[in-house]
Order: structure tokens, then C-alpha cells, then sequence
């Protein structure tokens, strides 16, 4: 595996919308998000694409691939973030130059549709990238020290780094009212106990399913942790459906790994237990579930084809090699 650089103080990070366009931030929301990283140290730029926006609100195949391109030729950019999620990032996988991206490594980080670009990337040209915020995760006002802090540790340590249960989580519509936030206590549920360590693959469920049958999916998964999570619009029956067609097409999963669920999507831990339990693949790894990562905040970020070492016990996932 390609190992990008690590992110330093002063370094350009360039943003992209390679799903949904920046636009829909807002100006408020791309200012604070922009404010915030340039207090964490970090030159921020834009793509000159981001703010376009079709019927479907993501700008022209061709618009996406000329800023990504850009983005990783350009010398002065260190790492590349995404604006946001959405459901498109899949139709510009036919068109990246995976040469290009090889030849000139560079972080690149976001979550749920951009699972596709990511594990794209890194089956094609062998560069671990990461899930983890997006640019507009960094309006955040209240609630955002513990993805700041593990994004922090993953992108700018060339240590080995530990993730641990956040202190509390949240599921309200933060962008929307940043005042009045709904906190809970944060638990970690284990389904199965055990310690295990392999590669890291996954992301966001749904999406990842897109790309199977393409040559975009990672062809062994022998050794592999399996990272996933799915957002609002998942039901019980479409979780357990899509994570069974995932399972049946790879094999050897060494554990996995569910991030929290939101509230509409009526995952309650009866359901998810009882999916889990249906799977006889499941049975003998370590599981946990409810874990911080997706789409509820608080969430860490994790290296997609890093290694990582699980263990039920103490909770902890440690994550060296990324």
C-alpha cells in the first residue's frame, strides 16, 4: 500500500465535490467549515468546480474529474477533502486517471458516498485514502472535539494511534440549529467477543454494494476488518439484505466493524442483533456495533486499507501502517 503524507501546520488542503456541490453549504456554512480548519493550521482552497450544480445538484462528470485531477497534480496541495456526501461520486470512477493519482499520493478524506471515489482509488492505484469528515463537517460548532481530535491523530501522526469510545454522540440536525444540540452517552455494544487484526475495508454499506461486480472493488479480502455503516433511509430488512449480498461476495472477514445508526432508520440494538445473528459467518468474529463512525457525530476517522487490531474487551481500535 501507498502511505500519503502526513498533514503538517501551514499545509494547502484543496476542496472538491465529487458528489453533491459545496453549494448546497451555504455561505455561511463554507466560511465557518473554512474558518475552523485555517485555526487547526491549514491552508484551505477550492476547487474551481465545487459550486456548480445540475438537476440532481452535482456539477458535470467531466467538471468533478477536472478538479480531483487538479487536485493531485497540484504540488502545493497536501490532502484533498471532500464537501459533502451525496449520491453521484460513483458515475466519475470510469474517468480517474489512477496513474495520475499513484504518481502523486496525497491524502484524501470524506465518508458515506465517497466511500465509492475512496475505495476506488485505493483498489486501483494501491493509495490507502480515509474515511472520515467532510469539509462541512468543520462548521461544527458544539460537539466537534472528538472528530477534530482523531482526524487530527490520523492525518498528521506518523504514530500508531488508539480510537476509544467518544464521551457522548448526537443525531439532531446540527447544520440547522447549531444551539440547540441533543447529546447522549455514548456505549459501544459488542455482539461478539474476541481480538482480531487484518486490513482495513468499508465504509459507507449501501454505496459500497455499487461498486460490486466492478473493477473498483478490492478482489481478496482474506485478512480484512470490515468497516460499515449505513444512513437515515436504511431500514432493518434493507440492512440485512445489503449486508448479506456484501458477505456473500467476500470472504474471510477477520471482524466487523457497524457504525451508529440514526434514529429514522429504526435500528434499534434488537434489530441489529438479530440481523447479526441470522449471519453464520458472524459468529466466531469479533463484533462490535453502535461504534463512532457514519452518520451521527461524534465519528473518527479510519484508514481504508490501513491495518487496524480490534479488541472487544477493552474497546479499543488501534491503527498502525496508514
Amino acid at each position: 500500500m501507498i502511505v500519503p503524507s502526513k498533514l503538517q501546520q501551514g499545509d494547502e488542503i484543496r476542496i472538491i465535490a465529487p458528489s453533491t456541490s459545496a453549494k448546497i453549504l451555504g455561505d455561511a456554512g463554507i466560511a465557518n467549515a473554512k474558518a475552523r480548519l485555517e485555526e487547526l493550521g491549514f491552508v484551505v482552497t477550492f476547487g474551481k468546480h465545487v459550486y456548480e450544480s445540475d438537476l440532481f445538484g452535482s456539477s458535470s462528470i467531466a467538471s468533478r474529474i477536472d478538479d480531483l485531477h487538479e487536485a493531485f497534480k497540484n504540488p502545493n496541495v497536501k490532502a484533498i477533502l471532500t464537501a459533502i456526501g451525496g449520491f453521484s461520486s460513483n458515475e466519475i470512477l470510469p474517468y480517474i486517471d489512477y496513474t495520475l493519482v499513484k504518481k502523486n499520493p496525497k491524502i484524501l478524506c470524506g465518508f458515506s458516498d465517497i466511500t465509492a471515489l475512496a475505495t476506488a482509488i485505493t483498489t486501483k492505484s494501491g493509495l490507502i485514502t480515509y474515511s472520515g469528515p467532510h469539509f462541512s463537517t468543520f462548521h461544527m460548532e458544539k460537539g466537534r472535539s472528538y472528530h477534530e481530535h482523531n482526524f487530527l491523530k490520523c492525518l498528521t501522526s506518523e504514530e500508531s494511534y488508539t480510537v476509544t469510545p467518544s464521551s457522548y454522540w448526537s443525531d439532531d440536525e446540527w447544520y440547522i440549529d447549531q444551539d440547540n444540540r441533543r447529546f447522549e452517552q455514548t456505549t459501544w455494544k459488542v455482539f461478539h467477543e474476541g481480538e482480531a487484526c487484518g486490513q482495513v475495508f468499508g465504509g459507507n454499506l449501501c454505496t459500497l454494494n455499487l461498486l460490486q461486480g466492478t473493477p473498483y472493488m478490492p478482489s481478496g479480502f482474506d485478512k480484512k476488518v470490515l468497516f460499515i455503516e449505513d444512513d437515515y433511509e436504511t431500514r432493518p430488512q434493507i440492512f440485512a439484505r445489503d449486508l448479506t449480498s456484501l458477505l456473500q461476495n467476500i470472504h474471510n472477514v477477520q471482524a466487523l466493524i457497524i457504525g451508529r445508526f440514526q434514529r429514522a432508520s429504526q435500528m434499534s440494538d434488537v434489530e441489529i442483533e438479530f440481523i447479526l445473528r441470522k449471519i453464520p459467518s458472524l459468529q466466531n468474529i469479533p463484533v462490535i456495533y453502535n461504534t463512532d463512525f457514519g452518520h451521527t457525530q461524534s465519528m473518527f476517522t479510519f484508514p481504508i486499507g490501513g491495518t487496524v487490531k480490534i479488541n472487544t474487551s477493552s474497546k479499543t481500535l488501534d491503527f498502525w501502517r496508514f
